[in-house]
Formats: C-alpha cells, sequence, structure tokens
C-alpha cells in the first residue's frame, strides 16, 4: 500500500528544494551582473572553438564594455556589497546541493 501523505511531503519538500536552489543561483547571477563582474558573450561567438578577434572588432568589444561599465549607477561600495552577496548566494546553493546528496547518499550519514 502506497503512503500518499509521505509522497505528498516528499514531492513538496522537492518542488521547494529545486525552487530555493533556483532562485539562490538566479540572485546570485543577478547581484553578479550589479557587480560588474559578468562576462558578455555573444552566443555567436561562443562556440568552443577559440575565436579570434581583429583589432577592430576588439576595439568595439573594448568600447562596449566601457559604456556597459559607466552606465551603472552603483556606488563602489554598493557594488562590492552586491559581489558579497552572489558569492554568499552561490555559497548557499553548493551547499543546499550538498545536503541533498548527504540526504540522498546513505554512506554519508552511517
Amino acid at each position: 500500500m502506497i503512503d500518499w501523505a509521505a509522497f505528498v511531503v516528499v514531492a513538496g519538500a522537492s518542488l521547494l528544494g529545486s525552487v530555493v536552489v533556483v532562485s539562490l543561483y538566479s540572485l546570485g547571477l543577478r547581484l553578479l551582473t550589479s557587480a560588474g563582474r559578468a562576462l558578455v558573450v555573444d552566443p555567436q561567438s561562443f562556440t568552443g572553438a577559440i575565436t579570434i578577434l581583429t583589432p577592430k572588432r576588439a576595439a568595439k568589444e573594448a568600447k562596449r564594455a566601457r559604456k556597459t561599465a559607466s552606465a551603472n549607477p552603483l556606488t563602489v561600495g554598493q557594488k562590492r556589497l552586491a559581489l558579497v552577496g552572489a558569492y554568499a548566494c552561490f555559497v548557499l546553493c553548493i551547499g543546499a546541493v550538498l545536503y541533498g546528496v548527504y540526504l540522498i547518499v546513505p554512506a554519508l550519514h552511517r
């Protein structure tokens, strides 16, 4: 006989856990972008192969990066705080995943 109450508890816990991990990761990426640390990569140029940039293209990309950096309204302290928050979100995300692995593998908690 199936214990439906236990099934619902496990389904709810897995749904809640996945929402927490995805939310922490998304918030970490958002804070990392706000801190100005995210790399901007064109989808067309990121093919996994080595891409050689012409000097004209490199100058264009550098100008775009400077324009993006100057458009950030945050102060240096706010950027540093956003970076610390991003790393904290990533650490919490890793901790949640490792705790899930700990709960799944019985050999780890004997």
